[in-house]
């Protein structure tokens, strides 16, 4: 049986490199391109309807952007938008974000499982065509509707995922969302507790886990020569350790390690301190969690995700040659 796999794009790529970059996923079968929004480098939005309009058949979703900075009836709109353009190809992904970034940007990130709900309950009415009034802790919004006069006024059915890391927002995800989205940066492992927690969440809607899609993203620099494959990812590891404490954490990283890596790092970081940094991250890291090295070793790698329950893995290229990656997981 074809596997389903999947290309994560951010931003250590040419934008226009992107494009083709998405053509030739679509070419070697890939079932979808991810888009990232995560630190302040580069916009989901954008590139997301640049790949939809570049392309015929390859689905193309947000991965993930945060439910803190639209208000929900652009949100909603945006979506509608991305929809016209790439009819029952865009699927929404959407994350709570994360501290120290949404606080730097005076984003409080209080009871985010309460806004997650809220955000998701209207974002699916209004999607729905639905005439919508809620009043909820966090979202305000009196008798709105998509306002379509030129244009399809169907019900838009597309996905909407949630970008879960943590346990409770894992079992939120099994209650109310069509799938989540796994994080990167986490060994093979991690899925266990996170599909007990999907779990749970979805039996409280009267669903089971094969009711939910599981993409993951993995982190997977592919080279013919292994050693500079780890150091690729090295480089990307610690930024992300650094910067990013709910991925640290989810890693199992040691405390001691982000410590040091936070100690040579500034925000923004640079590409010098990088490269001083990425020596404190050990080769038994990135094996375990990262799909690093040769064709082969980055497909047995991918594999083990699979096994524990990933339907899909969102391949991001933490550098070198994409193509090569795209080639190696080619479904042609």
């Amino acid at each position: 049986m074809t596997k389903r796999i999947a290309l994560y794009l951010q931003d250590s790529h040419n934008l226009r490199d992107g494009l083709d970059y998405v053509r030739y996923a679509e070419e070697h079968g890939f079932e979808a391109v991810w888009q990232a929004e995560s630190r302040l480098v580069r916009d989901a939005i954008v590139p997301m309807a640049a790949y939809a309009a570049v392309t015929e058949k390859i689905k193309v979703g947000s991965g993930v952007i945060n439910n803190w900075t639209r208000n929900i009836g652009l949100l909603a709109a945006t979506f509608l938008t991305l929809d016209d353009l790439a009819p029952n190809r865009i699927i929404c992904g959407i994350g709570a974000w994360w501290d120290p970034l949404a606080k730097n940007v005076g984003i409080d990130r209080r009871k985010p499982l309460v806004a997650m709900r809220e955000t998701i309950e209207i974002l699916r009415r209004l999607l729905n065509m639905e005439r919508v009034t809620y009043h909820g802790e966090f979202h305000h919004v009196d008798g709105i509707e998509l306002d379509i006069v030129h244009g399809r006024r169907e019900p838009r059915h597309l996905p909407i995922m949630i970008g879960a890391t943590g346990d409770k927002m894992m079992e939120l995800t099994g209650e109310i969302a069509d799938g989540v989205v796994l994080n990167y940066c986490v060994p093979p492992e991690y899925n266990d507790r996170a599909l007990e927690m999907l779990e749970i969440g979805a039996r409280k809607f009267g669903r089971t886990l094969n009711d939910l899609d599981r993409p993951q993203l993995v982190v997977c620099s592919v080279d013919h020569d292994h050693d500079s494959a780890f150091e690729t990812s090295k480089m990307l590891l610690c930024q992300y350790l650094a910067q990013q404490p709910h991925i640290a954490k989810a890693s199992g990283v040691s405390d001691d390690i982000v410590a040091k890596i936070q100690s040579i790092l500034g925000w923004p970081a640079t590409k010098e301190q990088i490269n001083q940094a990425k020596h404190l991250v050990p080769d038994a890291l990135v094996s375990r969690i990262t799909a690093s090295g040769t064709p082969d070793e980055a497909r047995l790698k991918v594999n083990e995700y699979i096994k524990r329950g990933c339907t899909c893995p969102i391949l991001y290229p933490a550098g070198g040659d994409v193509n090569l990656l795209i080639e190696t997981f080619s479904q042609k």
